[in-house]
């Protein structure tokens, strides 16, 4: 093989590995080019989902909301528990004093 096979097999290589590049990227950009619809698609479930997190996020916030006027209305409940009890724990009190004091006194029920 002389110096211009030489050349000529170079040069036919070179051209086919070209071409054979070129054919994969046209293949590669063909098949994962994005279209108009594509892209309508993808504007709609944006908006779908800057929807759902707005909506996400006011649930969040009423769940916030109403879990502090749950907590106020326990703490309420709770202290008027804490006065009844000790309404009921001086009334109790009251009465045996009272039943003591009829006791010495001598009246009998």
């Amino acid at each position: 093989m002389n110096r211009t096979e030489l050349i000529i097999v170079t040069a036919v290589i070179l051209l086919v590995a070209f071409a054979l590049g070129w054919f994969s990227y046209w293949l590669l950009h063909r098949f994962t080019r994005v279209t108009q619809s594509d892209m309508g698609e993808l504007d709609e479930m944006a908006r779908a989902l800057h929807e759902a997190e707005e909506a996400r996020d006011q649930a969040i916030t009423y769940m916030h909301q109403r879990e502090a006027e749950l907590m106020a209305q326990i703490s309420q409940t709770e202290a008027e528990l804490s006065a009844a009890m000790d309404g009921l724990r001086e009334a109790r009190a009251e009465a045996e004093h009272l039943r003591t004091r009829l006791e010495n006194t001598g009246f009998d029920t």
